[in-house]
């Protein structure tokens, strides 16, 4: 089989080439067959053409030259053949021997049709077959020409596909590296969380098993203290990754930015100075994670100043266009740009190109864990918003943090649905997948006088509202199995009108933008989150508080 499938091969090849070497004619009939049994006999292949149709059909499978008489050219005939010409890759100029019934007729450059010899009728044969032979070599350069360019044309490809393939090889070299710093970072920092989170329970069980309570506030202290510090690190990783959940709403800048509040954050040894014009935009945005930002601008810009220096904090509109971000940072629209800018030591090349990196920080081991710009860039994002980084060694850092301006519009407030029962009726119902968390916050709503029945998932949790008991809130995590909170939230209103659900999440895609997740009659509350802030909101919105 091998052996036929190279025969076959050699024989398509060959007929390939024999395509590309042939003449095509086109003449009347006596004409046609008297070219072709002189050029046949010197061993030209030769085929004759009906019409221009038939001659164009074989031009496209492949032809050396094309001889055509004059006389069998109209208009419309000549557009036909025109259209061909026109469409010939950039190598290839078909030689055209063009029989005529004009005297002295010569070699024309500036015909229409191209690359033309005219050939006054009568002719000498050895005339005609001269002129082909050369039409036949200038062919057979183009041929080379084009194998040339085949050729260059792969060895590009293969070079793009080299340099693509290498790229994709460094940005996920790259990408691995950056994920590589981010789990160090992490599993650093709550390494050292875990330890004194465990180290406390050890030390309490310690005192127990002594029967001694002597020092156990200040242990406790201490675990709780490690448990906050542990929130405040995955709040950072959400906020990185543009995933926290944010109650978006107008923000007045000039609150924000008052002076007492700055003073208090920024160290002694700095000078601040403000500038907030009374005309600033309100804008979109979480107020207390814009804050939070703010407060990460101005400690890393104090920390530039070590022996103190000049903060400016600086505010203004900005109405940006497709220019000012040429690559996608911003869409075009109204922004509240809030800049900090400091004199400090300043930030080179290399530092900047990772300032955003989560983990990444230039301070010694244990004085910053490098989530401070990271999760002012992520909360940006999110926030429909951009920041924008420039620093040079010596010369200070400015930072520029945009926010969308907010369009005060009139929004229909919707009532919030009463309680089911207008009794003093406490019945929870809590749908938690999680077996620890369900039976610590069941435990701890029971101890306030809850009465609380509690499901591992939405179908569970779908059987108890479908019976007759009393049930008076449904708190739901939000990322369940199967079908989510969200998702039984819904079909709980069917069965339950009025039935008010407070949300528990840990991280939820669908929760991020709480207003376009909360229906009336819906709170939220983001773990982790201390046993008394979940009853407090559950005593209020049962109106207990």
């Amino acid at each position: 089989m091998a052996k036929y499938g190279s025969a076959y091969k050699e024989i398509t090849l060959a007929s390939s080439l024999s395509l590309d070497e042939r003449a095509l004619i086109l003449a009347p009939t006596q004409l046609a067959a008297n070219t072709s049994r002189f050029l046949a006999s010197a061993g030209i292949d030769c085929l004759c053409s009906r019409d221009i149709a038939n001659l164009r059909d074989g031009l496209g499978e492949g032809a050396g030259l094309a001889i055509i008489a004059e006389n069998t050219l109209s208009n419309d005939q000549s557009g036909l053949l025109q259209g061909f010409i026109d469409q010939q890759p950039t190598w290839s100029d078909l030689p055209i021997v063009l029989l005529t019934q004009t005297p002295h007729a010569s070699t024309t450059a500036d015909h229409p049709l191209g690359n033309l010899t005219l050939l006054a009728i009568p002719f000498e044969e050895e005339q005609l077959l001269d002129l082909i032979k050369l039409a036949l070599r200038h062919r057979r350069r183009q041929y080379l020409a084009r194998d040339q360019l085949f050729a260059l044309q792969q060895r590009l490809d293969a070079r793009s596909q080299a340099q693509q393939a290498a790229e994709l090889s460094l940005h996920q070299t790259r990408k691995m590296e950056a994920i590589g710093q981010l789990a160090g970072g992490v599993a650093h920092d709550f390494n050292n969380l875990l330890t004194s989170i465990g180290g406390s329970f050890e030390l309490i069980d310690r005192r127990l098993n002594q029967g001694s309570t002597k020092g156990l506030e200040d242990i406790l202290s201490m675990g709780q203290q490690a448990v906050k510090r542990a929130a405040r690190l995955t709040h950072r990783l959400l906020a990185f990754s543009s995933r926290q959940s944010l109650h978006s709403q107008r923000i007045d800048l000039h609150a924000l930015l008052q002076a007492q509040r700055l003073e208090a954050v920024v160290e002694h040894t700095v000078s601040l100075q403000l500038q907030v014009p009374a005309d600033l935009w309100p804008v979109q945005a979480d107020g207390g994670q814009l804050q939070e930002a703010v407060d990460n601008l101005l400690l890393n810009a104090c920390e530039a100043m070590p022996s103190g220096g000049l903060l400016r904090v600086e505010a203004s509109n900005r109405q940006v266009d497709v220019q000012h971000f040429a690559g996608g940072g911003l869409a075009e629209g109204d922004y509240a740009c809030l800049s900090i800018i400091d004199d400090g030591q300043g930030m080179s090349e290399s530092t900047l190109e990772h300032a955003f990196e989560p983990f990444f920080s230039t301070k010694p081991v244990g004085q910053g864990i490098g989530l401070g710009l990271s999760m002012v860039y992520g909360f940006s994002k999110q926030s429909q918003g951009h920041v924008v980084l420039e620093s040079r060694i010596g010369q200070g850092t400015r930072v520029d943090l945009y926010l969308p301006r907010h369009h005060d519009q009139a929004q229909a407030q919707v009532p919030s649905p009463p309680p089911a029962s207008s009794s003093n009726s406490r019945h929870v119902l809590l749908v938690e997948d999680d077996p620890h968390v369900r039976q610590l916050l069941c435990q701890s709503l029971q101890e306030q006088g809850y009465p609380c029945r509690s499901t591992c998932n939405a179908n569970e949790a779908l059987q108890v509202l479908r019976s007759p008991q009393a049930i008076d809130l449904l708190i739901s995590d939000v990322g369940l199995p199967g079908m989510n909170g969200r998702q039984l939230a819904e079909i709980a209103r069917t069965l339950r009108p009025r039935l008010p659900v407070l949300f528990i999440t840990g991280y939820a895609e669908t929760a991020m933008a709480r207003e376009g997740f909360l229906g009336p009659g819906m709170q939220l509350i983001c773990k982790p989150f201390e046993l008394k802030q979940l009853q407090a909101q559950v005593a209020q919105i049962l109106g207990d508080g």
